[in-house]
């Protein structure tokens, strides 16, 4: 695509309608663009995870109080607390 001659990117700035861009400002706007997008996305992606890991240790605690109640050994249930604590510590830096 060619680019517009100053007099062209002049006449169509001056008409109020329209604000012109060339491709290489365009191409740099985009690219800003997307890196934003990717980042708000992967940011998205790790919250999403870390409560789905939060609910699955919340699962695991209540399994815990389940079984010590029916079963009332408190060395059965050790085991389910030591699973919710690793599903929440897998990834430590998560957790702030």
């Amino acid at each position: 695509m060619a680019e517009l001659s100053n007099f062209q990117k002049q006449f169509l700035a001056n008409s109020g309608q329209v604000q012109v861009f060339t491709q290489k400002e365009f191409d740099e706007a985009l690219t800003l663009a997307k890196a934003e997008i990717m980042t708000v996305a992967i940011e998205t992606t790790k919250q999403a995870i870390f409560i789905e890991r939060e609910e699955c240790a919340k699962i695991a605690e209540q399994m815990e109080k389940e079984t010590f109640d029916a079963v009332g050994d408190p060395r059965v249930t050790k085991f389910e607390s030591k699973i919710a604590e690793a599903i929440r510590n897998r990834i430590p830096a998560q957790r702030q």
